[in-house]
């Protein structure tokens, strides 16, 4: 069972700058590595303060420089915002300089915000994104390759800066179309996949559409890793699970106003934290999710392993304005307890459907 952190860099008010996001950013990171976490993830977002990070492969290359072992992740790049033939070159270079730590997650967005402003129809993403798949795995298969497709088209063309890794990084793949992830099981790839803050009864369901995606392709589940990303937190401190809690629902409430096209902002920037039809208590999301003591969450988390079997968690660190010392020591935390004595349960067979399943 591997771990990382998720970093989506948010700004909650004018009271963070951006350099302030962004330095907490790279502070987690290299926090991560520190406590033995094996993967850091960084989101992709534009023109809002719903997250700050443009370039998850920019945070790579930065972040590269700054640790040894821990792999870097994009998490994921939006890829009908990119230009393929200079994205494959930045994805070879990022690759280089971090020495082959790059995990290359992928995905086709849903903000139509973003898209709007790249100039780019959010009612062709998934179309986009199909051929933009194809590039990416041509560009770094081949020496030279060429494309034509719908929406996009190359001459024969040659990469320079290839990958490390051979043929490509790992590929991770996240969308909430079955046909997309049928796809990336197909393909022997990687997905990211998440129960949002919802709890238990929502991860059985998850559970069982993937099982039912690979089922289609003629696989098993347990044949494809697959990440979770879990919004989850331990202490003793009732204030600070009531602040992560309450920096989690910010979280997601701007980015459904996002999604269902809701977002408001008095200055064109800043956006308006409304309840939306979703909303939940704080007291509802801690029954749903894994907060609570040490021990409370290590039991939790092993419930909701034994069901989803995943083979990766990421956790959600950088949440809205939350005490960036606190979170710190949270990830320590996480590094020194909660992980060794999961991976512990799991190895001694408590969590055998999950152990399983890393395995295979």
């Amino acid at each position: 069972m591997e771990f990382g952190v998720f970093i989506l860099a948010q700004q909650r008010g004018y009271h963070q700058t951006s350099q302030q996001v962004i330095n907490n950013a790279v502070e987690q990171t290299v926090a991560a590595e520190h406590a033995g976490f094996d993967k850091a993830w960084y989101a992709e977002h534009h023109f809002n303060n719903y997250s700050l990070c443009p370039s998850p492969l920019m945070m790579v290359a930065h972040c590269a420089g700054l640790t040894k072992r821990i792999r870097l992740g994009s998490a994921v790049c939006v890829l009908p915002l990119y230009n393929p033939a200079r994205l494959l070159g930045e994805i070879g270079f990022a690759d280089i300089v971090s020495n082959g730590r790059l995990d290359l997650g992928i995905g086709s967005g849903y903000q139509k915000f973003e898209f709007d402003r790249f100039g780019v129809d959010l009612d062709h993403s998934h179309a986009l994104f199909a051929e933009f798949y194809d590039v990416l795995q041509a560009g770094m298969r081949e020496r030279i390759f060429s494309y034509s497709g719908e929406h996009l088209k190359m001459p024969p063309t040659a990469i320079a800066v290839r990958t490390v890794q051979k043929p490509m990084p790992p590929i991770w793949v996240t969308s909430g179309h079955g046909e997309t992830l049928g796809r990336a099981i197909r393909d022997n790839h990687n997905l990211f996949v998440t129960a949002l803050l919802n709890g238990l009864d929502a991860i059985k369901a998850l559970r069982e559409r993937l099982e039912g995606i690979a089922a289609k392709e003629g696989r098993s589940i347990d044949d494809t890793h697959f990440g979770f990303l879990r919004c989850a937190y331990a202490s003793d401190n009732d204030s600070e699970i009531q602040s992560y809690l309450d920096n989690a629902r910010f979280q997601r409430r701007l980015s459904e106003s996002l999604k269902f096209r809701r977002a408001q902002s008095d200055d064109g920037y800043l956006i308006k934290e409304e309840a939306g039809p979703n909303d939940m208590s704080l007291e509802t999301m801690r029954s749903n999710l894994p907060v609570g003591n040490v021990n409370q969450v290590i039991d939790r988390m092993l419930e909701e392993i034994s069901i989803l079997k995943p083979t990766h968690i990421a956790l959600q660190t950088q949440l809205g304005d939350f005490d960036q010392r606190t979170m710190l020591r949270q990830i320590e935390l996480w590094g020194s307890r909660i992980i060794p004595a999961i991976r512990k349960e799991l190895k001694s067979g408590r969590g055998k459907v999950a152990g399983e399943a890393v395995s295979a």
